[in-house]
């Protein structure tokens, strides 16, 4: 009876600590991390400098250690399971570790070299570049890798060899351009923009080259060729239409194709983006409308000139050649009288450009309106020469 007893009591310590364990599995169910972070120059990384994100794959579960001054790391208490490891500097993931299985007993080694990690990139960057792996590399690589690589490298060549057809194509139409040879340049520029449709300053070489082989056309076909150069620059400011310039030349063009209206709409639009350069613009258009013998539009073109640019010279000059051509003859005195402003143009010009290419010109005008001409013009807006210092006097004695 003792020894049933006896017996039974030894069982029920077995079975007591049995339970113990049983209502505590994780106690040792758990596994640790370990592992070092060298940096980018072959040292370990200080204290805190890299932040280890542990995460859990197959349940969820998120940890994260930082490391020390020696740039080791160690986490407990990780139950068992898969996760990815990844390490963190400055806020971003530089490399990471997946499928990493906890384990009980001795930690998981986890390390991270960051200056091994960018030889590797650097190697695949060159073998991207030249299509060759080395036989270290191919043995770190699995089939999808290598054949991912074989593509880029493969993609990469095509590119470099459509790039250098590009810049061939188009240096060849600047060299055409340069020695007038307009027909070349269109050709070169046309196969430049079938090679690369999104480069507006492929169009916008391609307009002036149709604008310039034009000039060299007459009737119908001159006509065709200015619709060409006039769909390339809208092209252009398609694809880039906050530059002014392109704004500038194709409202020139348009005015070389008699649409005035449409002209001025396309200068305006250039003098709004570039404030600047609007008394040029406006002037461009003037010269133009002159030519084409526009006179009321070319000199509202000049008057926004000098609006723009009050210092602008030659629309100056011009103002005063458009209001010469309102004057006015008296049928019984036989005298001319001129709008207001004209001689005040001419007179604007001259102290602006006292020698300038309209000099002669402008001082003719005036005399033939009356005027007394200056035999020195100055600049008013220029500064003033300071008063040379007075000559310091003896001292006495």
């Amino acid at each position: 009876m003792k020894t049933f007893a006896r017996n039974l009591l030894g069982w029920s310590s077995v079975l007591a600590l049995f339970l113990g364990f049983a209502a505590n599995p994780a106690f040792s169910q758990t596994g640790a991390l370990e592992g070092k972070v060298i940096g980018p120059d072959g040292k370990p990384v200080g204290k805190d400098a890299a932040l280890i994100l542990i995460t859990r794959t197959d349940i969820k579960g998120n940890y994260k250690v930082k490391t020390n001054k020696k740039g080791e790391f160690f986490h407990a208490g990780l139950p068992l399971g898969t996760y990815d490891v990844s390490c963190e500097v400055d806020g971003k993931v530089v490399d990471s570790v997946k499928g990493v299985r906890m384990r009980l007993g001795d930690p998981v080694p986890v390390n991270f070299d960051l200056a091994q990690m960018a030889a590797r990139q650097a190697a695949m960057q060159k073998a991207a570049e030249t299509g060759q792996v080395t036989q270290e590399m191919a043995r770190d690589m699995s089939p999808e890798q290598k054949a991912a690589l074989e593509k880029q490298a493969k993609e990469r060549a095509e590119a470099m060899k459509k790039n250098k057809e590009l810049n061939d194509a188009f240096n060849g139409g600047m060299e055409a351009m340069k020695v007038n040879n307009f027909q070349g340049a269109v050709e070169s520029f046309e196969k430049a923009a079938t090679l690369d449709a999104n480069q507006h300053v492929i169009y916008g070489q391609l307009a002036e080259a149709y604008g310039q082989l034009a000039k060299t056309k007459t009737g119908a076909e001159k006509e065709e060729i200015n619709n060409k150069s006039l769909g390339a620059f809208k092209k252009a400011i398609e694809l880039k239409g906050d530059d002014a310039a392109y704004y500038n030349n194709y409202g020139l063009a348009l005015a070389r194709s008699g649409k005035f209206p449409e002209a001025q709409e396309s200068l305006n639009k250039a003098a709004q983006l570039d404030p600047a350069g609007a008394g040029r613009y406006f002037y461009n258009l003037g010269a133009l409308l002159v030519n084409a013998g526009q006179n009321e539009p070319a000199g509202e073109a000049f008057r926004k000139a000098i609006e723009a640019d009050p210092n602008y010279a030659d629309a100056h000059y011009q103002m005063g050649i458009y209001l010469t051509g309102k004057a006015q003859v008296d049928t019984k005195t036989g005298k001319m009288t001129f709008p207001e402003g004209t001689q005040a143009s001419f007179e604007k010009y001259l102290a602006l450009k006292p020698d300038g290419p309209f000099a002669a010109s402008a001082k003719g005008m005036i005399e033939t309106m009356g005027g007394t001409v200056q035999t020195t013009y100055t600049n008013p807006d220029a500064k003033k020469a300071a008063p040379a210092p007075a000559a310091p006097k003896k001292k006495k004695n």
